[in-house]
């Protein structure tokens, strides 16, 4: 989880830096991941498949664990969530942040302590706010002046239900303008800027039953810098103080969110975990110190730190076809179980695997199978020149918001989520099938 410089050549055929740490080269050019071949997986469970590695899942969390020895550590479900992803998280002590009352309710229903977890949402329906105070939900985020009032009606004059406010620092971060969630202007939160946030607290402490206990913000997604966590907890710190001057309150929580940058493919940057850690630590010691204030307890939600790494999306090659100077490689998956590029841009580093190619390398596109000009999962990679139909790809750091942002586009079905770990292969999530679909359908 360091930085490594960036590089704008293609991605060295060995160079596995951004594959999970247990990956390994099979004499027959296959790869090797928790000790179990992608080949043995592609034909095991088909294509396309998404195979997670449980011992990168967990070295991650313990790595959260170990630099941030003092904090809460909350993974992001949003970035993706199954039964057994809550029982490793649970296991290795981490809390959660989940988003819908469909995310909490799986999480309490595979036995997750509910006060180990936070509800955010910029638009809480009644039935999330309802199952969060029936299932005993940790702490509630505030993000916008209606909110108060709402809550306040559902959790009654002698109820109780511990809150934060969502904070718009006016800090820019992140890897794409969608994902920035730092700055005034998009839907999340409220301005520490024009005093929004300010008159939202005031207005939430007139509500005896909704304690305030800590504020909250999230910056963006995909930050690779730790500088803008440090401006953000820094202006953070100060709106506590003005808290404590103005209300008398001292809060005793400060949660930065997440949004902690991976790499995608080979030279790409990523956080630093353990400067983020110093750095955070630091100006937290700082700003208390300087406004008078005790040092609250820190709160970080990763989810794409994570998962991503610990991630492998395996597709089957159906078409190779030059049109003019590009050739493209279309695949079995596409845009319904991995839309990140379409929405982002995203760019990842498909590998040939399965089979020894000695053919030298020729820049192709990889596309899917989808009706749209925007399925491309991967353009101008390297691959090799003999590329064919039959063939496998793999595709490294796909474990975060790729199934959990799958669609039911063309009726493909979404693919099947297989655990590695140890030389065994088992499936979490299994594919979804014509049935499943037809089932949903109940017009004549």
């Amino acid at each position: 989880m360091t930085v490594v410089l960036a590089s704008e050549t293609p991605a060295d055929a060995d160079d596995l830096s951004v594959w999970p740490a247990s990956t390994a080269p099979l004499p027959d050019g296959d790869l090797a991941v928790g000790g179990v071949s992608l080949a043995d997986v592609a034909a095991r469970f088909d294509t396309p498949a998404h195979v997670l590695d449980e011992g990168e899942v967990r070295s991650r969390c313990r790595a959260y664990r170990a630099v941030f020895p003092d904090a809460d550590v909350l993974y992001a479900a949003k970035a993706f969530l199954s039964r057994t992803m809550v029982r490793w998280i649970g296991e290795e002590g981490l809390g959660l942040d989940v988003c819908s009352a469909g995310e909490l309710e799986l999480a309490v229903t595979s036995g997750f302590p509910p006060d180990r977890i936070v509800l955010h949402g910029n638009a809480k329906s009644p039935h999330d706010i309802g199952t969060a105070l029936r299932l005993g939900v940790g702490r509630i985020v505030i993000d916008s002046p209606s909110e108060i009032a709402r809550l306040a009606a559902a959790v009654g004059p002698h109820g109780r239900q511990k809150v934060m406010v969502r904070v718009v620092p006016g800090v820019s971060a992140g890897g794409h303008e969608k994902i920035r969630t730092g700055t005034d202007g998009q839907k999340f939160g409220l301005s520490l800027t024009d005093g929004t946030a300010q008159h939202a607290i005031a207005r939430l402490l007139t509500q005896p039953q909704l304690p305030l206990v800590g504020l909250h913000c999230h910056i963006g997604s995909q930050i690779t810098a730790v500088k803008p966590y440090v401006a953000a907890l820094r202006r953070m710190v100060g709106l506590m103080a003005r808290i404590r001057d103005t209300h008398g309150l001292v809060l005793p929580e400060l949660d930065m969110g997440g949004g902690h940058g991976i790499a995608y493919r080979p030279g790409e940057p990523a956080l630093d975990l353990t400067a983020l850690a110093r750095g955070l630590r630091t100006e937290l010691a700082a700003s208390c110190a300087a406004a008078a204030l005790p040092v609250p307890r820190l709160i970080l939600e990763p989810g794409r730190a994570v998962a991503g790494p610990a991630g492998v999306a395996l597709y089957r090659v159906l078409a190779v076809k030059t049109t003019g100077d590009r050739v493209f490689v279309a695949v079995d998956g596409g845009m319904s179980d991995n839309p990140r590029p379409a929405l982002y841009g995203v760019r990842y580093a498909p590998r040939l695997v399965g089979r020894h190619s000695t053919a030298g390398t020729r820049t192709a596109t990889v596309v899917g199978r989808h009706c749209e000009a925007g399925d491309i999962l991967a353009a101008d990679v390297g691959l090799p020149g003999d590329i064919r139909p039959g063939d496998l790809l793999a595709v490294p750091a796909a474990g975060a918001y790729q199934l959990s942002m799958a669609s039911g586009y063309n009726l493909v079905g979404r693919p099947p989520v297989v655990a590695v770990d140890g030389g065994t292969a088992r499936l979490l999530v299994r594919r979804e099938t014509l049935d499943d679909l037809r089932g949903r359908d109940v017009g004549e």
